[in-house]
């Protein structure tokens, strides 16, 4: 009888004591890990972080209960924390997923959009003089898209979010301010097309001959009774893009000259050249006037001897102002012209939107 009531008091004693929620706390566990592994700490932290949090209160919880008298024990905040962090893991977990794939999405495709875009700009940037500190925004942002596609690769996303960002900023930046610069320059192409018109019609009138230098197509034409009779690839000054405003400014001139001296091979370092009169009226009306101005140093000279040489065939702009040839152009075009003969310089023969198709240039291209 006593043993009886001894075994079914341990029984009672036995079955009165508290259960540890050891599934929840296994299944809480399980869910989280499974969160870290879709990097739901990177794409949904703040779910992460509070699935967590409900982790840290039920263990604690526990390990509290745990110190207690065994028949006094209460897991049930323990079993309310796990279940609410597996709930905010799963959470966390599908978030993740669906940010990581619309994450993937976007960045493949500004990866893509701004690789074809710096193909495109590639041409319109060898062109054009540009800033240094241009060139070092377009090289850094060439460099950061590079950066971008190997992280992307590694499946990391975020990073590879973050550097094609920067990426963007930096050829957008660069694409627009070099767009502004040649729509300005392009202000004054009315005017070129009408000085090239003019001389057109006058070789035709007088039946006589005129060189056409567009500096924008890098080429030198010779017409001859109104038409088109030889055209030769040129170069230019460095800072080419704009009329030479002083000494030294590596800009080749714009306007209506003629040629002064035909430079034989004896006589010059440039294989042949011909002479132009540069500085003329406008260049001098200009020059002065850009002095009182106070937009050129009081200090500063106009500069001369701007030449059509031979040399050239760099495949780059390279000269002090001057127009360089190939020796075998320079050649013919010596032979073919005369002290006196106009040469008329000019920005563009097209205009602006013949060019920027040409170019595939498009403002839609740039964001904000």
């Amino acid at each position: 009888m006593v043993l009886g009531a001894l075994g079914g008091g341990f029984a009672l004693f036995y079955y009165s004591i508290p259960t540890p929620p050891v599934g929840d706390i296994d299944y809480a566990l399980a869910s989280l890990q499974q969160a870290s592994k879709s990097k739901a700490q990177k794409y949904s932290g703040k779910t992460y972080r509070e699935a967590k949090a409900f982790m840290d209160s039920a263990m604690k919880h526990w390990r509290f209960q745990n110190k207690r008298f065994i028949l006094v024990r209460d897991y049930q905040k323990v079993s309310y924390f796990a279940k609410k962090s597996a709930e905010l893991s799963k959470k966390a977990t599908s978030s993740s997923k669906t940010l990581s794939k619309s994450l993937v999405i976007t960045v493949k495709e500004k990866i893509d959009n701004l690789n074809n875009l710096t193909s495109n700009m590639n041409e319109l940037f060898q062109r054009l003089p540009l800033p240094d500190e241009v060139r070092k925004k377009i090289s850094k942002g060439k460099i950061l898209i590079h950066e971008a596609e190997v992280e992307f690769e590694k499946g990391e996303y975020l990073s590879s979010s973050e550097k094609i960002k920067v990426a963007e900023e930096y050829i957008m930046d660069s694409y627009k301010r070099s767009l502004d610069d040649l729509e300005g320059y392009f202000n004054s192409q009315p005017y070129w097309s009408k000085l090239v018109s003019n001389a057109i019609r006058s070789t035709a009138s007088n039946n006589s001959m005129a060189i056409i230098v567009d500096k924008f197509a890098r080429k030198l034409y010779i017409y001859q009774n109104g038409q088109k009779k030889y055209e030769f690839e040129a170069e230019f000054g460095k800072n080419w893009m704009g009329r030479k405003r002083l000494k030294g400014d590596k800009a080749t001139p714009e306007g209506i000259y003629l040629i002064k001296s035909k430079i034989p091979a004896n006589k010059t370092k440039y294989y042949r050249a011909l002479l132009l009169n540069y500085p003329n009226a406008d260049d001098t009306a200009y020059f002065n006037s850009e002095k009182a101005k106070g937009r050129i140093p009081q200090n500063a000279h106009i500069g001369g001897l701007i030449e059509i040489h031979g040399d050239g065939g760099k495949g780059t702009d390279w000269t002090d102002g001057c127009v360089a040839l190939e020796n075998s152009d320079m050649l013919k075009v010596y032979n073919l012209v005369e002290v006196g003969t106009p040469v008329v310089i000019v920005g563009s023969i097209a205009d602006f939107n013949t060019v920027a198709m040409s170019l595939n240039i498009k403002r839609s291209q740039i964001k904000g």
